[in-house]
């Protein structure tokens, strides 16, 4: 089912999308990088990750990886993946098909690029369209392009676990634009802390056929349904909003509205819920900071109280302050008017 077709039907489409024009320059760019058999993306990849094998010399293997279906497709990289890894030579995959199960389900990912190298290491290629200025980018869209690849290493390491002589690289090649231009550069971006947490979440995540048997039976998500009906199908699964999915997902919207319905600190960013322990709603955050609710042994409770009490203090002397008070004097700013003596103790 295509999350944007059922987001409009439930009401709440995304109102974003990449530009057909940013869609195009990708296009191109990453045909430039490929142009030539690979020979530039090659050179960028044996500069940065070329170890200590003989530098590609426009040789390099590259595998026809058409076949019928996702499955098919998946079937026919592993297949060329081990072929090149036993050739002992470079090859490049372009847009290979992987396969990684995803709460009980397969689901199928498409890395720009994968390289072999002579000595059966595999390296993950990802091609982005966003300038490297002065060797740099901008670090939000490299950690985001990180955790991206960082699944397709993991969907490589399960075809390397049964291939003879294969590794998996931790290290990714990142090719971009240089500066202001459309010529490409690269940089390596080490992504085991990103496969890392990929790799837990993936065993944190419920199974597809638990989720589905816990929901009322006969319920769909069909678009054609009465939105009232849909709406009920999709409020059926709990979700799992955070403010990064404004980003990717398409149902984003429609699940940061439910999110706030419910009050869920989630809506807050994944930060926020991670400092907040036991505290899962901000009604509930509202009443331990009051004193209302909470045990004040909690470290999570004491803090919050505590930021409570310096929030009502600030607030009390700002009011002070306006007022002209007495005892405002002790926040009186640089210049006002000084006691009487005071010039004698200069």
């Amino acid at each position: 089912m295509d999350k944007g077709v059922l987001a409009t039907a439930l009401g709440s489409p995304a109102p974003f999308g990449q530009s057909q024009f940013a869609f195009m320059r990708g296009n191109a760019f990453e045909a430039k990088v490929k142009a030539d058999g690979g020979a530039e993306l090659l050179r960028l990849l044996y500069e940065r990750l070329g170890g200590g094998a003989e530098a590609p010399a426009g040789d390099a293997a590259t595998p026809d990886l058409s076949a019928a279906g996702p499955e098919g497709r998946a079937a026919r990289t592993a297949l060329a993946l081990r072929e090149a890894t036993a050739a002992g030579g470079w090859a490049l995959l372009d847009h290979p098909m992987l396969a990684l199960e995803v709460a009980g389900s397969p689901a199928y990912l498409e890395p720009d690029a994968v390289v072999v190298h002579p000595d059966g290491r595999w390296t993950v290629v990802e091609i982005k369209s966003f300038p490297m200025i002065d060797a740099s980018a901008d670090p939000s869209k490299v950690g985001a392009a990180a955790r991206q690849a960082a699944v397709y290493v993991l969907a490589l390491e399960r075809v390397a676990a049964v291939t003879e002589g294969a590794e998996v690289g931790h290290r990714v090649l990142l090719v971009c634009p240089k500066d202001f231009s459309n010529l490409p550069t690269a940089s390596v971006v080490d992504v085991r802390k990103q496969r890392a947490v990929t790799r837990r979440q993936l065993t944190r995540l419920t199974r597809v056929e638990d989720i589905a048997a816990g929901l009322p039976e006969g319920t769909t998500f069909d678009p054609a349904c009465p939105p009232e009906e849909l709406d009920a199908a999709v409020a059926a699964v709990p979700p799992a909003y955070a403010p990064e999915c404004l980003a990717a997902c398409e149902l984003a919207f429609h699940c940061r509205a439910r999110s706030r319905a419910m009050g869920a600190v989630e809506t807050l960013g994944r930060g926020v819920r991670g400092e907040l322990g036991g505290l899962t709603t901000v009604a509930g955050v509202l009443a331990a900071a009051a004193g209302k609710e909470g045990d004040s042994a909690d470290p999570t409770v004491a803090a919050l109280r505590r930021a409570a009490a310096l929030r009502a203090e600030a607030l009390e002397g700002a009011e002070a302050l306006r007022a002209g008070t007495p005892g405002s004097a002790a926040v009186r700013p640089a210049g006002a008017g000084a006691p009487e003596g005071a010039a004698a103790c200069r």
